[in-house]
């Protein structure tokens, strides 16, 4: 893509941000293509760049192509996973959502993932051809493609190559029993699957980072070439180096792209060209003969598997001549494992400092256990060499990827676009910081972590942002338990609360606690011991009767998030009923507060002509958007407190008429009212 096309594309994307696939075909001949990888359980430190090679411990691992990914491109080196282990983050990942509203929660391994949007969906909507490659175990009960109700291709994804089940992603022979495996479990072959077929019967000492990496370049290469106009997002979700501390069969292969490094044959017994001699015989020569443990040599060769296979994945899109046009991302989703698998013994972080400066590993909430370490490259895109030190959040991708198709991302997503960060152009938005998850474990007593943390009762757990300060909480008992505020900047490994240390903090701390009551809403899989507690309402001063409206034109696949659009038309109004509405196509918002007599447990109810979704503070209360049909009724109980709580109600109306909204609300499913003039306040 020339730079005159690319900078028309932007225009394009900036003048329309709202426009559906559809009509900005003829504007936009091309669109970047996306590529998410997402390692499992690499901690923050296991990469050079961010660590290794400035650490002075005894033993460092070596990531050169991934060094080399971040000099041409950007470091967000405080991006957070959703929840310090796989299945939560993976299904906030795909969902948009922050743990405060996603279905799979805590420890639900094989849940169904939400029949919701996707990044699949969104991608689909913006005119992608979308593929997910690796592990899964988001699929519900069921056992093939055809009876898990949340298979890949169920929720969005045009093919599925990988591991479905959450157990088959803990060893990386899929086709070969493991000898050496500490259990029944993890001794035996595993399936993988492609679309609606199992097909691990032809993968014979095919090692999962290579396969995973060699049907990644090849799905590429055939899309590029079948369709070179059709943008593509893929999702390669590797197994490694999480569980099972297994190693390829032999070196890299030659070189890298197109013609070198790993290939896909496609042959049967030889699917992939590194499917030969021993299974779990390989150790990379940097790491042998140095004294170390058979396990920590397994562990750095896993690692330095997944740099060859990203810098070989690269060099695929430079020899495509496509990698101008593409935006990559690699990621983890929790902080670093301490588990082998093998039969007699285990393995550590510690060996390599895996989480880095930090305090904490896989299944805890300090630094160490969410902060995960992530880098994106597109080249002539995002300036070389770049560091962003400012907050994210998995679920900012769904936004980011959309904002990148051209399309709004969908209202339910509590995500921001990272654009403006990772292009240094536009203006960009705070992202949401919020993390929730029990276990009944302890953080490990590791003598370079600080002694308050050795040995913490983990519990329920809980993390937030605000004003710029970290909130953590551990072993929740009730609402009332106080936050420890960390100053992250100046305190990375969070040894100073500052809770309590003048009136500010203490302020903090309990806006904190209200913050989180109105960020989230209960789910009855996952309790909490603040999901009973009123959400706190807010002070409002100069109010006056009703609410403001705001007109964005456009043809919506779905609700959008109207953050960072520019309305077309403005007023105010009574109620959403009002009349006088504009009747175009596109989206009507209603802001302002809604004034709640006393402190109890209401029933919010809402039906549409369309479809639509609701906000009272930061919390999604009532979505009636994805699968909604005209004329359902959906109803959610909701505590709050006496006083003014804001509210945001995004409608689609498709044209030709004002769209309706019943929308009622009461302490009593059999006594609902409609929301009247006398409850709804506006600026």
């Amino acid at each position: 893509m020339t730079r005159l096309t690319a900078l028309f594309f932007l225009m394009m994307t900036l003048a329309h941000p709202w426009a559906h696939p559809a009509a900005m075909a003829a504007d936009t001949p091309s669109k970047p293509n996306v590529i998410f990888i997402l390692c499992d359980d690499l901690g923050w430190g296991d990469l050079g760049v961010l660590h290794q090679n400035k650490s002075n411990h005894d033993k460092r691992l070596h990531t050169p192509m991934i060094d080399q990914m971040a000099a041409e491109g950007i470091q967000l080196r405080q991006h957070y996973c959703p929840a310090p282990v796989c299945a939560p983050s993976r299904s906030s990942l795909l969902t948009g959502v922050h743990q405060g509203h996603a279905e799979v929660r805590d420890n639900q391994f094989d849940k169904s993932l939400a029949d919701n949007h996707t990044l699949a969906t969104v991608m689909k909507n913006a005119g992608y051809r979308t593929a997910l490659i690796g592990k899964y175990g988001l699929q519900g009960n069921g056992n093939s493609a055809e009876t898990w109700p949340a298979y890949p291709t169920k929720r969005g994804f045009d093919e599925f190559y990988g591991y479905v089940r959450h157990v088959d992603g803990h060893v990386h022979y899929p086709a070969d029993s493991w000898p050496l495996g500490n259990s029944e479990t993890h001794r035996q072959p595993k399936q993988v699957w492609h679309n609606d077929r199992e097909v691990s019967t032809g993968l014979s000492k095919c090692y999962t980072t290579d396969l995973f990496t060699a049907r990644s370049k090849h799905w590429i290469a055939e899309q590029t070439k079948s369709n070179p106009q059709e943008p593509f997002f893929l999702y390669l979700a590797y197994d490694t180096p999480h569980a099972a501390l297994q190693t390829p069969t032999m070196a890299y292969p030659k070189g890298s792209g197109l013609n070198g490094g790993i290939q896909w044959t496609g042959e049967a017994g030889h699917m992939i060209n590194t499917a030969e001699g021993e299974i779990d015989s390989y150790r990379h020569p940097d790491y042998v003969g140095k004294g170390w443990s058979d396990e920590e040599e397994r562990f750095a060769t896993m690692v330095r598997r997944i740099d060859h296979c990203v810098g070989d994945l690269l060099q695929t899109l430079r020899d495509l001549k496509i990698d101008k046009n593409t935006l990559v991302v690699i990621s983890s989703d929790n902080g670093p494992h301490q588990e082998s698998y093998l039969s007699n013994s285990n393995y550590d972080p510690t060996s390599f400092q895996s989480y880095g400066p930090l305090d904490g590993i896989k299944r805890d909430v300090w630094e160490g256990g969410i902060r995960v370490a992530t880098l994106a490259w597109w080249p002539g895109n995002i300036p070389a060499g770049k560091i962003n030190t400012e907050p994210s959040q998995f679920h900012d991708w769904m936004p980011t990827f959309a904002d990148l198709g051209g399309i709004p991302a969908p209202a339910r997503t509590d995500g921001v676009s990272l654009r403006p960060r990772l292009t240094g152009t536009g203006e960009a938005e705070t992202s949401q910081i919020y993390v929730e998850y029990s276990q009944n474990g302890s953080t490990p007593k590791y003598g370079d972590f600080s002694p308050s943390h050795r040995g913490k009762k983990r519990g329920q757990m809980q993390v937030v942002h605000l004003d710029g300060f970290k909130g953590v909480r551990v072993n929740i008992k009730s609402h009332d338990d106080p936050f420890q505020i960390f100053d992250l900047k100046k305190d990375p490994k969070e040894q100073h609360d500052l809770a309590n240390t003048n009136p500010r903090f203490k302020q903090l701390e309990k806006r904190m606690r209200d913050h989180v009551l109105q960020s989230r809403m209960p789910n009855a899989s996952a309790k909490r011991p603040y999901d009973n507690v009123a959400i706190p309402a807010v002070e409002v001063s100069g109010a006056t009767p009703g609410l403001q409206w705001a007109f964005y034109e456009g043809d919506f696949p779905y609700v959008p998030k109207t953050s960072g659009m520019k309305p077309q038309k403005t007023g105010t109004a009574a109620n959403v009923n009002q009349a006088n509405l504009p009747a175009g196509k596109g989206a009507i918002q209603w802001t302002g507060w809604i004034q709640v007599p006393e402190t109890a447990t209401y029933q919010m109810s809402l039906s549409t002509g369309s479809k639509a979704f609701l906000r009272i503070h930061q919390a999604s209360v009532l979505d009636a958007d994805f699968g909604y049909q005209a004329g359902q009724r959906r109803t959610v109980s909701i505590k709050l407190a006496k006083g003014y709580h804001p509210i945001q109600l995004t409608c689609l109306s498709d044209g030709n008429s004002v769209p309706s909204v019943d929308w009622k609300w009461g302490p009593s499913t059999n006594k609902l009212n409609a929301v009247d003039d006398k409850s709804l306040y506006r600026k």
